[in-house]
């Protein structure tokens, strides 16, 4: 549709030209749930949106644009005047033309389409009990689906909202309920913030209250009221009393160390369906996806994983939204921050003091990856458009760069840095920044030039391999400990890193642990650790100990040859953490065959006491068996892991998590007739492992490969479904039955997400997930031909959260052969045209396919 994909240069324009003093927003959802309001017949179910914009123009005869997305538009005024809609509105733009200069008014009435893909005004059916939840969800320019606006991040303007709702319903926004009359919620004007942020959430939802008191040296006291709230349906397990601590210590933590209190009145949390992100930072209304409401038993880890978004959103408060970047350019200057002080604040304030080792083990592999793909760019990127931007919300802009800062702390220290953020959210408050405006308050508190520190970290993209080099004297000792640095020829450069490095050596009791340490500042191709000159010759040479810089790190041959005899041995959790990530990265780079990466989780992961490493090996090692092991070598591999993982299983103590773990993953390579058989006996009770509680969730994580293998039918699938027929029971439901191994099953499965738009997001990406089965890939070879000639329509036609999920959940990556990259190459090659949001996609995959066939061919002289 024309005008949708806001340009940078267009926003650029608008801003110079613009200021806006003022949102009010009426809003009537009523037709929700059948109420006032016309749905036409042929047309999506739509509200009335009202909205008045007040601003000033800065020079006369200037002509601009509001955004709207809507199916149609009612009325339009500027200034009193009316204006005829069908001349002035495209669909997706509103034509604002020989603009007076100084005070303006717009009335914009629409009618908006609510949204089945998570984009816009969310409206779900819960299948269990008939209600309908609405929620909104925006970033990074979806406000324009809801009310008129100027959608970019720096024209900040307060917001009042009213919403005229079912009067049995609750309502919630940004700001705190002034008043409510009959089924109309009104809403106090909020701070200056931007469109993206701004929220509305509505529904018979479960709602919990609670509050929050701090008061500051000077004697004032700041009083916040606490909410969250869930789909009635979850109620049971809603766990708001944990949810409440961690907002109260995060609290507590952002307000001991950033000296501005929180600026925005209320703190809602909603956990809320079908949600395509883990979470949203809106001021006051913090939007969540509902998965972190656990139905079941899960680890630790998934408990510090929900702490730490808790806590990356609460981080926004100040970085994002007191002071927001002035375009997409500089959206690290809030993702990175986030997710390096949600880190920072969960080890700090709260149970999860070993966050850091989830972050080096977990976060950064998924910063490792985007780093290396053809598409990674630096942390501040070059966002030319909105699908730009939607792509950039990768492992770069959140976990390099929380990498970054993290080294970045190490580097000025820790009181530099928060004095740097104290003083930039004083300076910049309801403000829009660049990144020169934190490097200047950084540099003030610190007393460095951070200039070539953010040429080097921030502005050129790429990951550095950290190799370390010794050599010995006769009796034995370091005369030289030397680290080699070495970049990609894509990207050549070679950056500065504070290091530690780590010697370590067994015990007599056969503990691996550490002996010396120094650390360092490594630079340029090749740097001496003077330091370590003279110590005793060590078994592992860890560089890179305590994960203080973002690197790719390398072993000697001695290292390499303790790890694969003795990684289980090494104490430090966050050591041997690093260990098995450095390894993972040897497999994904074709170093180490990926059948020597299953036989070091074969013989150590059962050793392993963190949990989230734990359950990280897992995915890792899954993926090494299908995407990097030799095509002949797969069905051994499977067997083996199938076997050792119920090995573990059976000896993992009754009841703990652990034992949950090995049971997931377990069922997750279930290879043969007698893995399927204790399957299901687990499900029918026929079969029992003390201390295994399999309740629902469980049920279905055992039921799945039953189904995929063809050892269970559709009416096994329905009968679950029976046990479990609520909102998560339906998307488990057509997930299974999407994995049937049947012919008719996939062209079902490909012509409701390709050929139809009428599942929801959720659904898409269950039917999807069922789809993509790494035991059928000959059923699927038909279909690589097919997705190349599908996906240029599915980009135009379908939203670009949908068109993102078929693009990259469709993408062939099963049939991994020469003829599939060639494929690839070929519509390349001949799309230079296509859009550029959808070139990269399909770059990326194709260079996952690259990557794994040269890991195939590591491991197949193996």
């Amino acid at each position: 549709m024309p005008g949708q994909n806001l340009s940078r240069d267009e926003a650029r324009e608008r801003a110079e030209l613009l200021t806006v003093d003022g949102y009010d927003v009426e809003l009537d959802v009523r037709s929700a749930t059948g109420g006032p309001g016309r749905d036409a017949e042929d047309g999506p179910l739509t509200f009335r949106s009202v909205t008045t914009i007040r601003f000033r123009a800065a020079r006369g005869g200037a002509s601009t644009f509001a955004d709207l997305i809507a199916p149609s538009v009612d009325a339009v005024t500027l200034d009193g005047t009316a204006l005829d809609p069908a001349a002035v509105f495209d669909g997706a733009r509103i034509a604002l033309t020989d603009l007076a200069e100084g005070e303006h008014v717009l009335v914009v009435d629409a009618r908006c389409a609510y949204s089945r893909t998570g984009e816009g005004m969310h409206r779900f059916v819960d299948p269990e009990d008939g209600e309908v939840y609405l929620y909104t969800q925006y970033e990074p320019a979806d406000a324009r689906r809801v009310f008129a606006n100027f959608e970019q991040p720096d024209l900040k303007a307060p917001y009042r909202f009213q919403v005229t709702a079912p009067a049995e319903w609750t309502v919630w926004s940004n700001g705190a309920e002034e008043s409510r009359e009959g089924g109309v919620w009104r809403f106090a004007e909020t701070e200056p913030i931007s469109t993206y942020i701004t929220a509305v959430v509505a529904g018979p939802y479960h709602y919990v209250t609670d509050s929050y008191s701090r008061t500051f040296e000077d004697g004032t006291t700041l009083e916040i009221p606490l909410g969250a709230m869930c789909r009635k349906g979850l109620a049971k397990h809603f766990d708001a009393d944990d949810i409440f601590l961690i907002t109260k210590q995060g609290l507590d933590f952002f307000h001991d160390n950033f000296d501005y209190p929180y600026p925005f009145g209320k703190y809602d949390q909603a956990f809320v369906p079908e949600y395509n992100l883990g979470a949203m930072e809106n001021p006051g209304c913090v939007t969540f996806r509902e998965e972190y409401i656990f139905r079941g038993k899960v680890t630790q880890a998934a408990y510090e994983g929900r702490a730490n978004v808790i806590l990356h959103e609460m981080a926004h408060m100040w970085f994002g939204d007191l002071v927001t970047m002035q375009w997409w350019d500089d959206l690290w200057l809030k993702e990175s921050f986030a997710d390096f002080m949600g880190v920072f604040a969960m080890t700090g304030a709260t149970r999860f003091e070993d966050g850091w080792i989830t972050f080096a083990n977990n976060r950064k592999s998924w910063a490792y990856r985007a780093d290396q793909l053809p598409s990674t760019h630096p942390v501040t990127a070059d966002i030319r458009d909105l699908e730009d931007a939607k792509l950039n919300f990768d492992g770069i802009t959140y976990a390099k760069g929380a990498s970054v800062l993290k080294q970045l702390v190490a580097y000025v220290g820790r009181e530099a840095f928060l004095e740097g953020a104290r003083r930039y959210f004083k300076k910049h408050a309801y403000g829009n920044t660049r990144l020169g405006d934190l490097l200047s308050v950084l540099s003030e508190t610190s007393g460095r030039d951070m200039t070539a520190w953010s040429r080097s970290w921030l502005q050129t993209a790429g990951v550095n391999s950290l190799t370390p080099v010794a050599t010995y004297d006769a009796a034995g000792r370091i005369t030289e400990l030397a680290i080699l640095q070495e970049a990609a020829e894509s990207h050549p450069e070679l950056r500065p890193h504070r290091v530690a490095v780590g010697l370590y050596r067994r015990t007599p009791e056969g503990e691996l642990v550490r002996y010396a340490r120094a650390e360092a500042d490594v630079s340029g191709p090749r740097t001496v650790i003077g330091e370590l000159a003279g110590a005793e010759r060590p078994e592992l040479i860890l560089v890179n100990d305590d994960d203080l810089t973002y690197c790719k790190v390398r072993f000697d041959e001695v290292s390499l040859a303790t790890l694969r005899a003795h990684l289980g041995d090494i104490t430090d959790p966050l050591a041997r953490a690093l260990c098995w990530s450095a390894l993972w990265n040897l497999t994904r780079d074709g170093l180490m065959p990926a059948r020597d990466f299953v036989s070091l989780v074969l013989a150590f992961a059962g050793r392993e006491t963190d949990i989230g490493v734990l359950q990280m090996l897992h995915a890792w090692t899954r993926g090494a068996l299908v995407n990097y092991a030799a095509p002949a070598w797969r069905e051994e591999g499977g067997r083996a892991l199938a076997e050792g993982a119920l090995g573990e299983l059976r000896l993992a103590e009754p009841g703990s998590e652990h034992q949950l773990a090995w049971a997931r993953f377990f069922a997750s390579v279930a290879a043969s007739d007698t893995d399927f058989q204790l399957l299901a006996g687990l499900l029918d009770g026929t079969a029992r492992i003390d201390g295994l509680d399999v309740d629902q969730e469980l049920r279905w994580a055992f039921l799945s490969p039953l189904i995929a293998h063809g050892a269970a039918d559709e009416a096994a699938v329905d009968a679950e479904l029976a046990r479990d027929d609520t909102a998560s029971g339906r998307r488990h439901h057509v997930r299974c039955l999407a994995s049937r191994p049947s012919a008719e099953v996939k062209a079902r499965a490909w012509a409701d997400v390709v050929e139809s738009d009428a599942l929801s997001n959720a659904l898409v990406e269950a039917t999807i997930a069922g789809f993509a089965q790494s035991s059928q890939r000959e059923l699927l070879a038909p279909y690589a031909a097919r997705y190349f000639e599908a996906i240029e329509r599915v980009w135009a036609e379908r939203s670009i959260q949908i068109g993102m999920a078929v693009v990259k959940g469709l993408f062939p990556a099963l049939q991994d052969d020469p003829a599939t990259l060639e494929a690839t190459d070929a519509w390349l090659e001949s799309r230079a045209d296509a859009p550029p949001a959808l070139r990269r996609l399909v770059l990326e995959a194709r260079d996952d396919l690259a990557r794994a066939l040269r890991a195939q061919a590591t491991d197949a002289v193996a």
